[in-house]
């Protein structure tokens, strides 16, 4: 068995656990990352990066660098509800430097984190590491095991983070109680052709009972399609001419692409769930971003979140980490920081889940606009209160630590 020391360690390399790896090895702690796949080329994943995100990267000093990377921006979103479209949003006038939304493929983003992490000697990351239990000393937790192809590997540290994701191991073995929200459906992903002469931007459309979102990825479109819980069984027992039909009916200008999708092994189903954790740490142990609250895909902001624990956790924690063990009070005050902004976004994300989402896919009809629209529509100014609340989010963090 492999044996490691270090200050912290980090279970995933998704953004959380890559952004607190950097800015803690930036701070001087000793840092591991372990991320159990190979590599960080798996599809189907969030693909913005949010104004916030971008302000952060500024203050790192490497905004240039990073914008150097192909990506799009987007400065305004909109809606397609049946025949009406509808501006949502508008990004040129929230309080950041980049006054836009970025679409750049996860993989990049976590590629360039490495990038600027791998500078620092105090930094290490092992792929196909994936932790599979907790140490635990004196009633402490104090490091994990991975399971790797070389055999185990033992990693014993002041402080295990658990950014893990919504699956999370860490929290499972921690036995932290977790708080349920459910949500009343869930995302298949898939690709669709790009043709030239097709926008760039978001598309996002409700048709006859349908949620379609489509993301520029250069040359197809990622597309999420939002499905009532549990009914991908269902389409799947129908048949694949059936489901490219609904597709056809709610893909907008791709609908002639549909047949792209040779069979269901071209859609990957995500099953949403929104939680939060009671309590995000005990002696030894922290966790952030999705492995402390699974977000909603609702807002497209889960990311955002997850990378504003991270900068919360570094901030607070990493002068701490520099001289001894923290201290069970040292790790709640991530908590007492991040919990109010998440209670605020699932709020509102279980608001539109009941509100919007839940009766328009039962009732298998396009939703009659809501007034709110025709206002924005009359009063564009309006456009910029969701543009912060998804670009900046609540209480947005600041690197505080060099």
């Amino acid at each position: 068995m492999e044996s490691l020391s270090t200050d912290c360690v980090i279970a995933g390399g998704g953004p959380a656990g890559m952004m607190a790896g950097l800015l803690l090895a930036r701070a001087g702690v000793d840092v591991v990352v372990l991320e159990k796949h190979a590599d960080f080329l798996r599809d189907f994943r969030g693909d913005t990066i949010h104004p916030s995100t971008l302000e952060l990267i500024a203050e790192l000093g490497v905004l240039d660098k990073f914008l150097a990377r192909p990506h799009t921006e987007v400065r305004q979103i909109a809606v397609e509800i049946g025949k009406e479209r509808f501006a949502v949003g508008d990004f040129t006038q929230v309080p950041t430097r980049c006054k836009f939304l970025a679409l750049m493929p996860q993989w990049d983003f976590l590629d360039f984190l490495l990038g600027e992490a791998e500078r620092y000697d105090n930094f290490r990351l092992k792929m196909q590491a994936e932790v599979t239990d907790l140490l635990a000393r004196r009633g402490r937790i104090a490091g994990l095991l991975a399971r790797t192809p070389d055999g185990l590997l033992e990693v014993r540290a002041k402080l295990v983070l658990g950014a893990d994701g919504r699956t999370s191991t860490v929290r499972a073995k921690a036995s932290l109680p977790v708080r349920e929200f459910g949500a009343p459906f869930d995302v298949l992903w898939l690709r669709l052709p790009f043709v030239a002469g097709d926008p760039t931007e978001p598309v996002a459309r409700f048709q006859g009972g349908d949620f379609f979102i489509m993301l520029y990825r250069g040359d197809y479109w990622q597309c999420a399609f939002v499905i009532p819980k549990g009914a991908f069984a269902t389409m799947k027992a129908e048949g694949l001419t059936g489901f490219r039909a609904r597709l056809r009916s709610v893909a907008g200008f791709a609908r002639d692409r549909v047949e792209a999708i040779q069979s269901f092994e071209d859609v990957k189903l995500l099953t949403v769930k929104v939680d939060r954790l009671k309590r995000w740490a005990r002696r030894g142990l922290l966790c952030i971003g999705d492995a402390a609250h699974a977000m909603s895909p609702v807002g497209g902001v889960g990311i955002n979140l997850a990378i504003q624990d991270a900068v919360a956790t570094a901030n607070l924690l990493a002068p701490v980490l520099k001289s001894r063990v923290p201290r069970r009070s040292d790790l709640d005050k991530v908590q007492r920081r991040r919990e109010w902004p998440t209670r605020v976004v699932q709020w509102f994300q279980v608001q539109v889940q009941k509100r919007v989402l839940a009766p328009n896919l039962r009732a298998r009809q396009t939703p009659r606009p809501p007034f709110i629209l025709y206002v924005m529509r009359r009063f564009p100014a309006l456009r910029r209160i969701p543009a912060r609340f998804v670009g900046v989010g609540v209480r947005p963090e600041h690197i505080r630590i060099n």
